[in-house]
C-alpha cells in the first residue's frame, strides 16, 4: 500500500504513516489573542487587536519551529522586506467589495483616504474546542465601510492539525449580504493569502513597482537576502509562470537554516471559480484568487460575484504546512482529493 496513501477522518486528513498530535488553545489576557497550540508546540496565533483592518493568523511555525511568515509590520526582521504593509501573516480578504478596499488598507493609508477602504473588526472568538487530533477555533466578524455600516457578516471556522512533520489549517469561511447587495468587482488582490519569509521568495533582481486600485505606490527591491524559493502547481506550472494560472492547488517550497520547508494551498470544488486562480509572486505573496478572472484571463473570462441581501456564499481552503520534506505531487493529490470530500454541506 502507498505509504502517501490519505485516509479523510473526522473532518481532516491525515498521512497513513503519520500520527496526529493534539490540538490546544490558549487565550491570551492581553491583547485580543489566541495561540494555537500543536503537540505542546506553538504553531500560530490568531490575533484580531483593534490596531489591524482584519483578523490574522500570525506566524505561522512549522513541526521543527521555523516561522514561514514574513516578520513586517509586526515584527521586523533583518534582510527582510518592507514593503506591502497590508500582507501580514495569513488572511483572508479582497480588493473591491462594492467599491471598498479591503485588501489594501492598512497604517499606510491616509486618514484623508481611509473612506475609500474596508474594514473587517467586531471580532468575536465563538468556538474553542480542543481535542487530540484536531482542533476547532471559530469567530464572527463585520466587513464594514468606514462608518460602520456592515456589507457582509463572516462567519470562520478554522480546523488546526499536525504530525511529526506537518501542520494543516482547514478553513471554512462563509459571507452573507446584510442590508445591500454586495458586489465583488473582478480584480487583483484576493482572497486567501500568506506574506513568506525571505528564505522562501523567489530570486530577483529587479526592483518592481505595484499601484493599488486608488493610485498608492509601493516599491519592491530586488531580492539579496537568501531567497531560494520556487512554486509548483497542480497543473505543472513552476516558478514565476504559476502567476495567473488555474490549478486546484499551489506550493511553494524552498530551504530555510538548511532545512526543506514548504507550505501549499488547496482549493476545494465547492469554491467559486474553482479551480482556483493563483496570485503567485515572487517576492513572497502567495494568494488565491477565485475572483480575479477578468484579470487573470486577459478579459476572456468574468465572475464578477454578487450577493443579494441574505445571501451567503463559502469558501473552504486548506493550507499545508511542512518540513523536513517537501510533499511531491502525489502527496498534494491525495491532500486535494481528501480535501474535496470534507465541507460538501454548503
Amino acid at each position: 500500500m502507498n505509504k502517501y496513501l490519505i485516509l479523510a477522518f473526522c473532518g481532516f486528513s491525515l498521512q497513513l504513516n503519520a500520527q496526529t498530535k493534539r490540538v490546544s488553545f490558549q487565550p491570551q489576557k492581553k491583547g485580543k489573542q489566541v495561540d494555537i497550540m500543536v503537540d505542546g508546540k506553538f504553531f500560530s496565533s490568531f490575533m484580531y487587536p483593534d490596531s489591524l483592518e482584519k483578523p490574522i493568523l500570525y506566524p505561522i511555525n512549522t513541526a521543527s519551529g521555523l516561522t514561514l511568515t514574513r516578520g513586517f509590520p509586526l515584527n521586523t526582521r533583518d534582510q527582510e522586506r518592507t514593503d506591502h504593509p497590508h500582507h501580514v501573516g495569513l488572511w483572508l480578504n479582497y480588493e473591491s467589495v462594492n467599491g471598498l478596499d479591503f485588501w489594501n488598507n492598512s497604517y499606510n493609508i491616509p486618514k484623508e483616504k481611509k473612506n475609500k477602504y474596508g474594514w473587517i473588526r467586531s471580532v468575536k472568538v465563538t468556538a474553542l474546542k480542543p481535542g487530540p487530533q484536531k482542533g476547532e477555533l471559530s469567530y464572527t466578524a463585520n466587513w464594514e465601510r468606514q462608518d460602520r455600516q456592515v456589507l457582509l457578516k463572516e462567519q470562520t471556522s478554522f480546523i488546526f492539525s499536525g504530525t511529526d512533520h506537518t501542520r494543516t489549517i482547514d478553513r471554512i469561511t462563509t459571507l452573507t449580504a446584510v442590508k445591500d447587495t454586495v458586489k465583488f468587482k473582478d480584480v487583483k488582490d484576493g482572497m486567501i493569502a500568506v506574506r513568506v519569509t525571505k528564505e522562501l521568495e523567489m530570486p530577483s533582481n529587479q526592483t518592481t513597482e505595484f499601484i493599488d486600485s486608488y493610485g498608492n505606490r509601493t516599491k519592491v527591491s530586488a531580492s539579496g537576502n537568501g531567497a531560494n524559493g520556487n512554486y509548483l502547481t497542480s497543473a505543472g506550472k513552476k516558478g514565476n509562470d504559476a502567476w495567473g494560472t488555474r490549478a486546484n492547488w499551489c506550493l511553494l517550497e524552498g530551504v530555510k537554516e538548511q532545512q526543506k520547508v514548504a507550505i501549499a494551498i488547496i482549493d476545494h470544488p465547492k469554491n467559486p471559480g474553482y479551480p482556483t486562480y493563483w496570485h503567485a509572486r515572487d517576492y513572497g505573496l502567495f494568494a488565491a484568487n477565485p475572483m480575479g478572472q477578468q484579470v487573470f484571463s486577459n478579459g476572456k473570462e468574468s465572475l464578477n460575484l454578487s450577493l443579494a441581501p441574505g445571501e451567503s456564499i463559502t469558501f473552504r481552503y486548506r493550507v499545508l504546512v511542512s518540513s523536513d520534506e517537501t510533499p511531491g505531487a502525489d502527496v498534494l493529490n491525495d491532500q486535494a482529493s481528501a480535501f474535496s470530500k470534507n465541507f460538501n454541506q454548503k
